[in-house]
């Protein structure tokens, strides 16, 4: 072995190590931005839905009902931001805390240049998920809005059909909204959809959205199409079974009393008809058996004397 050579096999090993060590330091650092920026979004989001709350709480003044990061009907992992039932109909709100130049143009909604066709798409989810939990004629009442709490301004709707409002606007927006719920109706869903969606589990819907899922995931689908398709046999409502009340001892004796009483009856009135019936035919019998007497030829009986 010539001189240092061991020193310098050993400087390549931790020179290896060290290129290691960096190439996993690169990756921990880009995984620490990631989750950092992460992070501050999620912070962002939860203000953002915080300020859009308290803004609702001046609607339930005026009627109307609030309920706050409920279940997404359909999908276990997601959420909605805000419910808000009362006389202007059913609203889901998606409150966003964008920073940036958010603007409106030509019924699309752009952040910093880029659209936001897949939140506007998202907020029209959101509301049909909530319309498919509510009777047809309720439906057409489950509107889909976003809030925007950077651009307090902010006011108008997409081309396809998702109201964009400003937290400043929020109040009045809803406020102007032309009523559709009476009071007792409103009261109602309201109690209604915080019974499915703030429950332990996320409801189930069935929805077009399936059709282009796994067979696995349209198993609902497909469970609701093979209902639909059975021919209904009649049009009477089903009611439940009856359910038969416990009878006292005494009411059942009552009622047996009379069935037995009758038998007896019978039996007896059958034992008078049989005897009767059996003496008259003994008598026949005897007179059929027993010729008539008649005198004996040539035998002259004596007068007897007065």
């Amino acid at each position: 072995m010539e001189a240092g050579q061991g020193a310098a096999e050993r400087a390549q090993r931790i020179g290896d190590r060290v290129s290691r060590l960096e190439a996993e330091l690169e990756r921990l650092e880009a995984d620490l931005a990631q989750a950092r920026k992460a992070q501050q979004a999620w912070l962002a989001g939860a203000e953002g839905e915080a300020r859009v709350g308290e803004q609702l709480r001046r609607l339930e003044l005026q009627g109307w009902k609030i309920l706050h990061d409920v279940h997404w009907p359909g999908r276990p992992k997601a959420n909605l931001d805000h419910v808000a039932v009362g006389p202007g109909g059913v609203l889901i709100i998606d409150a966003k805390n964008w920073s940036g130049d958010v603007r409106l143009r030509d019924g699309v909604l752009y952040q910093n240049g880029y659209t936001r066709k897949h939140e506007t798409a998202s907020a029209l989810d959101q509301s049909a998920a909530v319309a498919a939990l509510l009777e047809p004629q309720h439906r057409s009442m489950a509107q889909g809005w976003i809030c925007l709490v950077g651009q307090p301004d902010l006011a108008g709707s997409t081309s396809t059909g998702t109201t964009v409002v400003g937290i400043d606007r929020l109040v009045d927006a809803v406020l102007a909204l032309p009523p559709v719920l009476e009071q007792p109706f409103a009261h109602a869903i309201h109690e209604y959809l915080e019974g499915l969606l703030a429950g332990p589990k996320s409801p189930a819907v069935a929805t077009t959205a399936l059709l282009d899922r796994p067979p696995v995931e349209s198993s609902l689908l497909a469970a609701r199409r093979a209902a639909a398709a059975r021919p209904v046999a009649s049009h009477r409502p089903h009611l439940p079974p009856r359910v038969r009340t416990a009878t006292p001892a005494s009411r059942r004796r009552r009622k047996k009393e009379p069935g037995c009483l009758g038998a007896m009856l019978r039996l007896v009135l059958l034992a008078l008809v049989l005897l009767i019936g059996a003496g008259a035919f003994q008598q026949f019998a005897e007179s059929l058996s027993t010729p008539p007497s008649q005198p004996t030829p040539g035998v002259v009986r004596p007068e007897v004397p007065g």
